[in-house]
Order: C-alpha cells, then sequence, then structure tokens
C-alpha cells in the first residue's frame, strides 16, 4: 500500500491534471470541429475522388482508396474504413451509438453535414469520427484550402449528405426475427462466453492440467483476448443494423466480459491463491476499473457502469491487515473525478451518479467502521465530491437551470451524502472531539456557497439546510418537556441529551447569518427569471435561523422567559420582513407577491410568534398572537401579497393549539370562579373581535378564501367565548372534562339557534359564502344536538334528573320550550331565505321539542319533581297523554289550515295517528273500566271531526 503523504500527493496530483484536462475540453472539440469541415470541404470538391485515391494509395490502403473513389464519382455511401480514430464531441460526432447516448440532442455546424452518418449505418463508437487518407491530405492543405472555402463548403456538403439519407424501410420498427438475432443473440453470446470461461476453468482443475499459476495466466490472457476482440470488431467499421439495437453492441459486450475476467484473475491471485499481495492487487484492480471506465468514451455508457462497479467493489475484495485510509480515498478520488470526467464529455447523467454514490456509500463506511476517524480524509473526501460537481459537471454553468430547468440528479447525491458528513461532524461526540464542528459548519457553509454560484448544484441548498435544521432540531429536543394540557400534566421524553450543546451556539449564529444572507441576494437576484429557485433560497433564509433560534432557546435559554432570545427572534421577524419588501420590489411585475415573498413573510410570523412565547411566556401568547392577526390584514391596505391574509388565518391555528393545550388560558389555578368577568373572556373574546375585523378589512383589500376563513373563525370564537363563559358559570368556576347537565346543554342549543340566525341576517346584508353554508351547518348541528342530548343522553326521563320545584319555570321549560320557540322561530326566519329542507328540519325539531316539553309536563303533574320512567304509569296519567296529545293535533291542524303551513299540517297527522296507536295498542290493555271508553269514545270523536272538518273546507274548495 502506498504511504500516506505519497497517497495523498499522488491523489492529488491526478485530481487536479484531469481537472485541468476536462477544462481544456472546449478547445479540443473546438479544433476537432475545425478538422472535420476542412474534410467535409475537400470531400465536396470535384477532384475529391482522385485527390483521395492518391492520398489512400499513398498510405498503402489500394482496396479502401479504391472504395472510396467509386464512392466519391457515383454519388453513393462506401463504408467506413478502418484507419485512426480522432476524437470529437459526443453530442456532434456519433447520433447513434450503444446505450448511454448523451441526454441533448446533437447540433450540426455549418459544413458538417456531410460527416453526420446515416442512421442505419451510423459508427456505434460514440464521440469518434473515423477519417480516410483523404482526411490526411486534406489536413496538409491547410489554411489556404479553408479560407477559400466560402459558402460553398456548406452547399456542397448539403448537397453531399442528401444521397445519404436511409430508405425509409430501414427505419422500421424491428420484428420478433430482427430481435432475436440481432439484441438477444448478442447477451446470451455474452453471457454463454463468460460462462464457458468458468466451466473450462473447473475442468481444467477438476482433471488436474494446468497448476494455478498457469490458470491465472490463461485466464487473464483470455480476458485479454476479449476486450482485444471487441476494439478489433469496432475498428473494422462495425456498425449497427438497426436503429434501437444499441444495447446489443457487440464490441461493448465482449469488453465488458473481458473485463469481468480480469476482475476475477486478479482477484483469484490475491484472494483465493495468495500469488499477490494485497497492494499489488489494489492497483491492478483498480487499472483494470479507471480503464474499463475510460473505455466507455468509445462503447457506451454500460461499459462504464462495469468499470465503476469494479472500482468500487475492489476496496472490498482486497483485504489487509494494516488498511490504509490515505491510499483508499485517493483511489476512489481518482474513481470519481474521472467518472464524472467521462460523464461530462459524454453527458452521462448516471454515470455521475453513480460515481457520487459510491464515495458517498464509502466515506459513510469509513465514518462508522473505522475507530479513530481521520478528520482530514473525511474533509478530503467531501471537498473532492463537491470540487468534481462544481467544476467537471457541465451542467453546473450559472446558465444551465434556464436552458434545461432544475435537475436532482447528480447533485442530490452529494449533497445527501456531505450533508450527512457534516451532521454527523457536529453532533457525534466522537467527532466534536477533533474539531468536529468548525469542518462540519465550513463544509454547510461551502454548500451553500456552491449551491448559489452553480445553478445545477441548487440540491446542495437543501442538503445543508435540511441537515442544520435537523441538527439543531435534535439538540432542541433534548431532554424531557413537562407541561399541562386540558388541565393535566403530561410528560414527554425526547432525545437524548447532548453534551456539548455550547460548543453549537457559535455555529449556528454563523450558519443563520450565511443562509438569510444568501437566501435574500440569491431570491432577490432570482425571482424575476427563476421562481422555483428564488422560492427555495427564501425558503431556507427564513427555516434554518428560525430553527436555529428556537433551538438554542430551548436548550440554552430559560423556556419560560427569555428577553435575549425574544429579541433575536423579533430581530429575525424584522429582517425576514425587510427582505420579504427587498425580494418583492424585484420581481417582474413589481410587488406580485411570489412564492419566494410568501416564504419570507411565513417566516417573519413564525419569528413574531415565537418572539411573543418568549418574552410574555405561555399565558399571554393566545391574547397576543390572536390581537397580531390584525397586523397583516392592515398591511393588505398598502400591499396586495396572497400570504398576507393567509398570516391571519395561520394566527388563528396558533390559538387554536393553544387554547386546546390550556383552555384555561392562565391556569385553572388562576382562572377564579368569577362569572363572566374572569380571564376566559379577554382569553377568547379578544382574538374573536381581531378575528372579526382581519374579515372586514380583507373583505375590503384583498379578499378570497383567508377573508372566508377569517369569518369562519370569528363566528368560532364568539359561540366558544360564550360557551366558555356558560361552562364555566355552570361549574362554579371549574372547566372540566365531564358531561355536560340538560341545563348547561339548552343553553348551548339556544345560542347555536341564534347564531344561526344571526349568520343569516349578516349573510343578507353582507353576502358571503362562508356566513351562508355557515348558516346551514350551525342548523344542522343544533338539531343533531338536540336529537343526541335533548331526547336521549341528558333527557330527565331516563336520567332523573331534578326538573325544579317551581311549577312552569323550571328545568322542562328552559330545556324544551324555549329551544322549540327558537327552532321555530329560526325556521321561520329562513323560509325563502335557505333551502326548504332547512326549514322543514327546524320544523320538525320544534315541533318534537314542543311535544316532549307538553307531555314530560303532564308526567310531571303526576311525578313531582323526579320523572325518571322506572316509577311507572298511572291509569289516569295514561290516559291524559292520549287526551293531550288529540288537543295538540286538533291545534296544530288549525294552525296550520289558517297558515298555510304544510308542515304544522304533517305535524298534526304525526301526533294523532301517535294517539291513535297508544289508544288501540296501550289504553286497550292497561286501561279499564270508564277510563278505557272515555280513551275510545274521545279518540273516535276527534277523529270524526277531523273528517267532518276536512269535507267541509273541501266542499268550500269547491264552491269557490
Amino acid at each position: 500500500m502506498f504511504d500516506s503523504f505519497f497517497g495523498m500527493l499522488s491523489a492529488i496530483g491526478v485530481v487536479a491534471l484531469i481537472v485541468v484536462v476536462a477544462r481544456q475540453h472546449s478547445r479540443i472539440g473546438l479544433l476537432e470541429r475545425e478538422i472535420g469541415a476542412l474534410r467535409s470541404f475537400i470531400l465536396s470538391l470535384p477532384d475529391a475522388g482522385k485527390a483521395k485515391s492518391a492520398a489512400a494509395a499513398s498510405a498503402g490502403h489500394t482496396a479502401s482508396a479504391s472504395a472510396a473513389s467509386s464512392s466519391a464519382s457515383t454519388g453513393t455511401a462506401s463504408p467506413p474504413v478502418a484507419t485512426d480514430a480522432i476524437p470529437a464531441e459526443a453530442a456532434e460526432a456519433a447520433p447513434v451509438g450503444p446505450v448511454g447516448e448523451t441526454d441533448t440532442a446533437p447540433t450540426d455546424e455549418p459544413g458538417l453535414a456531410a460527416l453526420r452518418p446515416k442512421p442505419a449505418e451510423a459508427a456505434p463508437s460514440e464521440g469518434l469520427v473515423e477519417t480516410t487518407a483523404s482526411a490526411a491530405a486534406s489536413v496538409e492543405v491547410g489554411d489556404t484550402v479553408r479560407s477559400a472555402a466560402g459558402t460553398e463548403a456548406a452547399g456542397a456538403a448539403g448537397q453531399a449528405a442528401k444521397p445519404a439519407s436511409p430508405p425509409k424501410a430501414a427505419l422500421k420498427t424491428p420484428d420478433l426475427e430482427t430481435a432475436l438475432g440481432t439484441r438477444w443473440a448478442v447477451w446470451v453470446g455474452g453471457v454463454a462466453l463468460a460462462l464457458g470461461g468458468i466451466f473450462l476453468v473447473r475442468y481444467s482443475i477438476e482433471a488436474g492440467w494446468f497448476g494455478p499459476g498457469t490458470r491465472l495466466v490463461l485466464a487473464g490472457l483470455f480476458g485479454l483476448l476479449l476486450m482485444a476482440a471487441g476494439e478489433f470488431i469496432r475498428r473494422t467499421g462495425f456498425s449497427m443494423p438497426m436503429p434501437g439495437a444499441a444495447g446489443a453492441y457487440i464490441p461493448a459486450i465482449l469488453t465488458a466480459v473481458g473485463a469481468f475476467t480480469l476482475f476475477g484473475t486478479i482477484y483469484a491471485a490475491h484472494g483465493i491463491y495468495g500469488f499477490i499481495g494485497p497492494g499489488l492487487a489494489f492497483v491492478l484492480l483498480g487499472v483494470v476499473g479507471v480503464a474499463t471506465t475510460a473505455l466507455a468514451l468509445i462503447h457506451g455508457q454500460a461499459l462504464a457502469g462495469v468499470g465503476l462497479l469494479g472500482s468500487f467493489v475492489t476496496p472490498i475484495l482486497v483485504a489487509t491487515q494494516s488498511p490504509n485510509p490515505w491510499a483508499l480515498f485517493g483511489y476512489l478520488a481518482v474513481v470519481l473525478v474521472s467518472s464524472i470526467a467521462i460523464a461530462r464529455i459524454r453527458r452521462w447523467r448516471f454515470l455521475a451518479t453513480a460515481a457520487f454514490f459510491g464515495t458517498g456509500f464509502w466515506c459513510v463506511v469509513y465514518m462508522a467502521e473505522m475507530t479513530p476517524v481521520d478528520l482530514t480524509i473525511v474533509l478530503f473526501i467531501n471537498l473532492v465530491m463537491l470540487a468534481s460537481l462544481a467544476l467537471l459537471w457541465p451542467d453546473s454553468a450559472p446558465d444551465a437551470a434556464a436552458r434545461t430547468g432544475y435537475r436532482a440528479f447528480p447533485a442530490a447525491i452529494p449533497a445527501f451524502f456531505v450533508a450527512l458528513a457534516a451532521t454527523a461532524l457536529m453532533v457525534d461526540p466522537a467527532f466534536q472531539a477533533v474539531r468536529g464542528v468548525p469542518a462540519g459548519t465550513a463544509l454547510f457553509v461551502l454548500m451553500v456557497a456552491l449551491a448559489g454560484w452553480r445553478a445545477e448544484a441548487l440540491p446542495l441548498l437543501f442538503g445543508a439546510g435540511i441537515a442544520v435544521s435537523l441538527v439543531y432540531l435534535r439538540i432542541g429536543l433534548a431532554g424531557s418537556f413537562d407541561f399541562e394540557m386540558m388541565g393535566e400534566p403530561v410528560s414527554i421524553e425526547g432525545f437524548a441529551a447532548v453534551s456539548s450543546v455550547d460548543a453549537l451556539f457559535y455555529p449556528g449564529i454563523l450558519l443563520s447569518a450565511v443562509f438569510i444572507a444568501a437566501g435574500l441576494f440569491q431570491a432577490r437576484r432570482l425571482v424575476a427569471a427563476r421562481r422555483a429557485g428564488a422560492a427555495s433560497w427564501a425558503a431556507f433564509a427564513a427555516i434554518v435561523p428560525f430553527v436555529s433560534v428556537c433551538s438554542l432557546w430551548l436548550s440554552l435559554g430559560n423556556p419560560e422567559l427569555d428577553f435575549h432570545y425574544a429579541a433575536a427572534a423579533l430581530l429575525l421577524a424584522v429582517i425576514l420582513a425587510a427582505g420579504a419588501e427587498t425580494v418583492a420590489r424585484a420581481e417582474q411585475p413589481a410587488s406580485a407577491g411570489e412564492p419566494a415573498v410568501s416564504f419570507l413573510l411565513a417566516g417573519a410570523g413564525a419569528a413574531l410568534v415565537a418572539a411573543i412565547h418568549m418574552a410574555f411566556g405561555p399565558a399571554p401568547t393566545t391574547i397576543l398572537v390572536g390581537a397580531a392577526a390584525v397586523l397583516p390584514a392592515l398591511a393588505t391596505r398598502w400591499r396586495s401579497y396572497p400570504a398576507l391574509g393567509w398570516l391571519s388565518a395561520a394566527a388563528v391555528v396558533v390559538v387554536i393549539i393553544r387554547a386546546a393545550i390550556d383552555p384555561t388560558i392562565v391556569g385553572a389555578a388562576a382562572l377564579g370562579t368569577t362569572p363572566v368577568l374572569n380571564a376566559l373572556l379577554p382569553g377568547y373574546g379578544i382574538p374573536a373581535l381581531a378575528f372579526a375585523f382581519c374579515a372586514w378589512q380583507l373583505a375590503r383589500t384583498t379578499g378570497g378564501r383567508p377573508r372566508q376563513a377569517m369569518e369562519g373563525s370569528a363566528i368560532f370564537f364568539g359561540l366558544l367565548t360564550v360557551a366558555m363563559l356558560v361552562r364555566h358559570a355552570m361549574h362554579g368556576g371549574i372547566l372540566d372534562t365531564s358531561e355536560a347537565t340538560l341545563a348547561e346543554q339548552s343553553i348551548y342549543s339556544l345560542l347555536a339557534l341564534t347564531a344561526g340566525g344571526i349568520l343569516i341576517s349578516l349573510d343578507l346584508r353582507a353576502p358571503s359564502s362562508v356566513l351562508r353554508y355557515g348558516s346551514l351547518l350551525i342548523g344542522v348541528l343544533s338539531v343533531a344536538m338536540i336529537v343526541l342530548q335533548h331526547f336521549l343522553l341528558v333527557n330527565p326521563l331516563f336520567t332523573n334528573e331534578s326538573t325544579g320545584a317551581i311549577p312552569v319555570f323550571n328545568l322542562l321549560f328552559l330545556a324544551y320550550l324555549l329551544p322549540a320557540s327558537a327552532a321555530a322561530l329560526l325556521a321561520w326566519y329562513a323560509r325563502n331565505r335557505r333551502p326548504p329542507w332547512y326549514g322543514m328540519m327546524l320544523g320538525i325539531a320544534a315541533a318534537a321539542l314542543a311535544f316532549t316539553y307538553a307531555t314530560l309536563s303532564v308526567r310531571r303533574v303526576f311525578k313531582g319533581e323526579f320523572i325518571g320512567f322506572w316509577s311507572g304509569l298511572e291509569p289516569l296519567e295514561t290516559y291524559t297523554y292520549s287526551a293531550l296529545w288529540l288537543v295538540m293535533g286538533v291545534a296544530l291542524l288549525v294552525i296550520g289550515v289558517r297558515t298555510g303551513s304544510f308542515i304544522l299540517r304533517a305535524a298534526s297527522g304525526a301526533l294523532i295517528a301517535i294517539a291513535v296507536a297508544k289508544v288501540f295498542l296501550f289504553d286497550m290493555s292497561e286501561l279499564e273500566g270508564v277510563l278505557r271508553a272515555l280513551s275510545f269514545i274521545g279518540l273516535g270523536a276527534v277523529l270524526i271531526g277531523i273528517g267532518l272538518f276536512y269535507q267541509r273546507l273541501l266542499t268550500r274548495a269547491a264552491a269557490r
């Protein structure tokens, strides 16, 4: 193995060399295009055939020259001649090739049309232009010929290219026979070659033909022979016979099989037979892997995958008792840089992604398994990954995002692994002890810088932002959290405590400043042209500082009251709000309120809420945050940002969460027993008023869904205020989770029915979908609450609750007669203002409440204050029910006929039907003597009277 220092220097030198070569790639490509243009001009000359033949004859290729001369004289294409290959731009020289074509379509330069091969005859070697002897002659012509070309070269080249267009038959979709012959046979043949070599080696072992050394030598020669065969077939003019068959490119498959054979041979020589040591085996395997990857420039991306896989598996195959991390990561750096350089030439995203993944994976393995970890090595390999992404990858140009849009890969892979390494350096105590916190901070800062420098490196911003947020959430959520919720103590265990939280204080400040500065700068620069990029920068400019401040407050500050962190959070809110205004001015059109501005305003609102909580504690936060909802609503008078209205709605969510955690606002002990004038009134009333003002203000400015949300919130908190005050008064100043009594439930029902009427009235004055649907919803909930509570759960007939000693104004009056009157009034008021089903539902509920009130009042006369059903029925009580129901039915019939109300007439029919059923099914068996007779006589008289009444009505109607 290499010495540590020597390995580091050699790795850095190779990296620097490849970087320099890659940066000169554009100049090389320009030179190749010039040569190609010159060749096309020479071929277009009238005597090109003679010059071509003479040049070929002087080169010693008589047969090839004669074929080329015939092609030039007849205007037909001839097969390419096997000569030296000149590398050229992949996007310009090989439109058809093996697996792994370029991501972008090639573009023609003037005068290069004649060089473009036909689709059916294109040479499969990507990026290589085969030249004939005439090319050498054309080079000798020099600048004199090129200067005389003018516009004739382009015209002649275009005419020369026309006969080369393939016939339509060659572009047909291949059938099953073609697929079997061109693709499947090649794939199976490649596998068969590999298996044949394995079986031959196995048989030679069993038969004892050769010793281990001889077998390994033969296996190595077999691998080299396969690779040479692939190169020979490629150089002899092999071309794909049909489009779409690049995956069956024979030279690439032979080369891949040869590479696998060499990998196996070297590993067997080291791991099985011990002929070579780990150092030499490591070097040989690495050379084979890198060479195979480099050959992908000729044979396609699939071969690059084979070489890359072998390169990353090499450290696993070679075991040693004294591992050298510098040699390992120097080797990995060479593999990474060479792979990215090849991916740059071909713009192979998959190859670049795989190279970054393998390097990052080995870095994670080293950090997890090696003890102790050399911090310099971790920084070295992560810096190599970042430098490869920023300097080598072609689409990292500043205008790449504008041309191709943002792409997650391959930049997302180094973003993930570098962020993971930086996170471990900052959080793991083992790394903190060797100055891992400054190193991790530096990596995060470098990621942000590169994300701002290179457009396609934007995933680095996401990796750094998410990782920094998780780091500080980890320390902020450490330990245990004790608080009260709904009056009950709650304890939540967080993460294990971090020993060195103080070491993360200044890095948190630095990283917050970096994200704010870079985020605001980039958001303002990109907001007019790249909305997605500007929004990403603005989002992390708000998220990372907010998470850092809150986490440091929880871990280092006072969770109850801390004015220092409150001032920091307030400063953050001011900076983000000012930054949002600055970014908005750079928009096109100005002050449009794009997503970038929305993210900054959301961060400012969250920071303001945190500052309020840090400065005033939990109790006043509910009131102050509710009141603060007015600020963004007022801001809509000067700015029409869409986010402002939603910020007011977000304040509603915060108040609801606070009220759910502590419904008493100030704690049960401090609430007191004074009715109405207690902390509940401002705790719920002030937010309700603030939300109502927000709805009023938004209705006059931006409107939209935020206005509807604020209207609904104002209605909800208005009802909640009254309900909480009622419960506080009914329970003697105690807010608990016990079941509501019938009196309390009756007040809730009356409030809900009243609120339904108020919403209808407000909707008539200022039409709003929230008011319209809110009134319908409250009406439905009121009826459901009446059916569930008044008739079933808290009915004194089932609970035997005391109805009071006062004859008329008792609990039955409050629970049934008053709600019946309210429901009837609401049904009348909603007539012709709400759907018919709404009024009918309320009318039926009113009739049912009135019926229940009358029935239970009769029972109270016979049973007294407690009317539980288990006390039985008296005969006179039973008869009284029948008579009462008949009288009520007749009364409803008369009122319904006079008012023309079908609902009342239907209710009358229902009551009389119930009375008839009771008389025939119950009174007949339970009553005796005169009461039974009176029951039937009364029923008969009523029914006959009703019949007579309807007959007269029909007679009068007929007379009219």
